[in-house]
């Protein structure tokens, strides 16, 4: 596949990508809308856009993922789309008749300049319905940008402070996770006995069950009332520096309640902070059921630490994920000598985001030196491997090219998975999803150690 690769590093000075680490905007976006209950999100642009963002979704989630599209044509292109916007608006709600629709922008209507905000102020949009929108270039971030934009756009459009004294609740970002990792970053909240709102929340949406029946809009995601409703919370926890952080603080801004930005809470020191804040803003105490957890994930680790250590590990993905997993293999006692992401911003100096400063921090503690790269793509992580090799590799279904023509193994973490299935119903936050990825991890390892042992090393236990 990939063994032609050169394993000399030149400098390109031509700015471009070769096998990017990310995918555009409005794939996130997608998403994020899909959290909203009786939502439909709606490409503003050609039907080929938003053709390949439904696949994508459908692809990784296995579950259908509804969307609708103006469905530009040359004209449009060229004279502009509000008129099929228009029309798409009062098509859509009186077709699919759901409760909100989250206008999504593409790389095309960007650059022609349509004005999404005047469009829908003047599209015909029944009593009781609403329309919110985002602007996502594809040409500008990532996925997890587009993400970020249309949480933004949620608490733009719909966050409001109406009480005198903030609820003792908390809003809960979750970052771009699958629906599994939602379900238990809320479980953790329910067995802390603590009222939260979750936005965006997919479960129940792309992992809903099979009934034998069609339904448009699955019973989960937020509610329109609990997204109005996150402007009188006591606190917003954004998990999640790149996917969470711009919302909570335009919701602290718009409604003055307070943020606390933490990492997606992957591995024990992610998820003890995370309790930590939740335990001093509402006074309770970690319950014995979560203690119990922690308890195991330490034992789990003491017992297989010499499966770990010294292990040389790259990992690739989206910035939030991969610097959880960073914190989480260096406690294993494994070496991260290679960490990439491909969502731009980050880089040492830059003023939007901290990817690069984060990761060398976590390293320098632990006295670790890298290659670390934001805005990166899979070629230049290829050829890091080529001339460091490693023993594992971390990352979305991408990897598999270069874990082949390396031969090395390959972690599925993180987004796309696309060959294999059952990944987004399943957690790798909390203590939980940490004693999972230690599974995962500890099992590739291990099948290698047994596929190239000999026969007189061949053990039965390991």
């Amino acid at each position: 596949m990939l063994e032609c690769t050169p394993k000399e590093i030149k400098e390109r000075n031509s700015g471009g990508m070769i096998n990017p680490a990310k995918t555009c905007q409005p794939i996130g976006a997608m998403y994020a809308a899909l959290g909203i209950h009786k939502c439909l999100p709606h490409s503003h642009g050609s039907q080929g856009c938003c053709s390949y963002h439904r696949m994508h979704l459908t692809r990784h989630f296995r579950d259908p993922i509804m969307a609708s599209t103006s469905s530009f044509t040359e004209g449009a292109s060229v004279f502009g789309g509000g008129a099929n916007l228009k029309t798409a608006i009062k098509n859509v709600f009186e077709i699919y008749k759901p409760d909100v629709i989250a206008v999504h922008t593409t790389c095309l209507t960007e650059t022609i300049g349509d004005d999404i905000p005047n469009i829908i102020r003047s599209a015909e949009v029944p009593e009781g319905k609403m329309v919110i929108h985002a602007n996502t270039p594809s040409y500008q971030g990532s996925h997890i940008t587009g993400f970020s934009n249309m949480v933004k756009g949620m608490v733009n459009y719909l966050a409001e402070a109406t009480t005198p004294v903030k609820k003792e609740q908390v809003n809960i970002i979750p970052g771009f996770v699958n629906p599994g990792d939602m379900r238990e970053i809320k479980r953790i909240a329910k067995v802390m006995d603590i009222d939260y709102l979750m936005f965006p929340d997919t479960s129940g949406v792309v992992d809903s069950p099979m009934t034998g029946e069609f339904t448009m809009y699955p019973q989960g995601g937020t509610t329109i009332e609990e997204l109005k409703d996150s402007g009188n919370s006591k606190l917003t926890l954004a998990l999640g520096r790149f996917a969470s952080s711009d919302a909570a603080d335009m919701l602290n801004k718009k409604c003055k309640v307070p943020a606390v930005t933490l990492k997606t809470p992957i591995g024990i020191k992610a998820t003890d902070a995370m309790l930590m804040v939740l335990r001093r803003t509402f006074v309770k105490e970690v319950p014995a059921e979560l203690e119990e957890e922690r308890g195991q994930l330490v034992d789990i680790m003491t017992d297989t630490h010499f499966h770990f250590h010294g292990k040389r590990v790259a990992i690739f993905g989206d910035p939030d994920i991969v610097t959880g997993l960073t914190e989480f293999v260096l406690s294993l006692g494994m070496q991260p000598v290679h960490v990439l992401t491909g969502t731009p911003g980050g880089a040492i100096g830059s003023a939007i985001g901290s990817f690069e400063e984060d990761i060398q921090a976590m390293l320098a503690q632990a006295g670790v030196e890298a290659n670390v790269k934001a805005g990166g793509d899979l070629f230049t992580f290829h050829q890091w491997i080529k001339n460091q090799p490693v023993d594992l590799i971390i990352g979305n279904t991408y990897g598999k090219y270069i874990a082949r023509a390396e031969d090395v193994p390959l972690v599925r973490v993180g987004f796309p998975v696309l060959d294999r299935s059952v990944h987004s119903y399943l957690p790798v936050v909390g203590y939980r999803g940490a004693m999972r990825l230690i599974e995962m991890i500890s099992g590739a390892l291990l099948d290698r150690q047994d596929r190239d042992a000999s026969d007189e090393d061949f053990e039965l236990v390991m």
